[in-house]
């Protein structure tokens, strides 16, 4: 490494390809007749996972009901069944060493966006509605998923899939849903972009019958409604998304109604302490949190060596916030 410095290399890359830190190389450099006085591990930690343990984390992530889903899907999912093996990090840990820790999805990494100013401090107070397409066989000839979502427990409170966009459509969905779900409109805000159907005289005149608050984001931003975007995400990057186009309406509305069974009744949602957007909606989330920390606790009590802090957060998750207001510090950025 001397003659490498001496030669012109960088100190930081050579230490880094040598496998030892700056400091240490310094500490060679003033003292070159002193022993290497590096210590490594003396032995296996106590608190390891045994090799049957590390095998039955591998065969868990494997399952076949599991290999779609994140280890922060996996481990709360077993808590619920009463079975605690290790901790994320250790799946996640695990399975990086075995060579079979990929993104799981066919999605990018999500990305953090901005929202309206809103707070739901219980469901249906804060809606958020879009329109996306589905293709068809036919080139150039789509159909259109209208889709609500409860944003306080991320539940798909209604749908549709019509041929067209149309402002006439989708408030006939908002109607049928409040009715359906025998909804106190006066005190619902519901968002939406800025498209044509969001804000069409009969959407709007509808909205304004029903007492509902409109919600539009801001104009010339694409990515101001995140919550109906994150949904479109996930039906449109699941494995069991078609991969080939629609052959007909009745098969899209089939498939759609099988996705919103599973999102609502199956599927845990990581906003919500990875609970389905059904039992947070109906105030069933509580009791099972407290079912799943009672499972961790008693985890930890069975090998407390294997937890360094407190055990995961088991909380239910309070009032959401659409947009909440930006810190000075973030304004200041913006501005510069």
């Amino acid at each position: 490494m001397r003659e490498a410095v001496t030669a012109g290399a960088c100190v930081e890359r050579s230490c880094a390809i040598a496998n030892v830190s700056s400091r240490t190389y310094e500490r060679w450099r003033a003292d070159p007749d002193s022993e290497d006085e590096r210590q490594g591990p003396n032995g296996r930690p106590p608190n390891a996972l045994t090799d049957k343990e590390r095998a039955e984390v591998l065969r868990l992530a494997n399952r076949p009901e599991h290999r779609d889903l994140s280890p922060k899907q996996i481990v709360p999912k077993l808590a619920d069944a009463g079975t605690y093996v290790a901790s994320e990090s250790t799946f996640y840990r695990l399975l990086r060493a075995a060579g079979q820790l990929a993104h799981r999805g066919k999605a990018r990494a999500p990305v953090a966006r901005p929202l309206d100013t809103h707070e739901a401090d219980g469901p249906s107070r804060v809606w958020s509605w879009d329109i996306t397409y589905l293709r068809t066989n036919i080139r150039g000839t789509f159909l259109y998923l209208y889709l609500m979502l409860d944003v306080w427990s991320r539940k798909i409170v209604g749908f549709c899939i019509e041929p067209t966009e149309c402002a006439d459509r989708a408030a006939l969905l908002l109607r049928e849903t409040c009715a359906a779900d025998n909804i106190d409109s006066q005190h619902l805000v519901l968002h939406s972009d800025n498209g044509g159907p969001m804000r069409g005289a009969t959407m709007l005149a509808t909205m304004e019958k029903l007492g509902v608050v409109p919600s539009f984001s801001r104009p010339r931003v694409s990515d101001d409604n995140p919550y109906s975007e994150a949904l479109f995400r996930t039906l449109k990057y699941m494995p069991e998304f078609p991969s080939a186009p629609f052959e007909t309406i009745d098969a899209a509305r089939a498939w759609v109604a099988r996705f919103v069974h599973w999102y609502n009744f199956v599927h845990r949602h990581s906003a919500i302490r990875f609970v389905s957007p059904d039992d947070r909606h109906q105030g069933r989330d509580a009791e099972i949190l407290r079912r799943r920390k009672a499972t961790y606790e008693a985890a930890r009590r069975k090998n407390p060596t294997r937890w360094t802090g407190e055990t995961r957060n088991c909380n239910p998750i309070g009032t959401v916030t659409l947009n909440p207001a930006k810190t000075s510090t973030e304004e200041a950025k913006l501005v510069s």
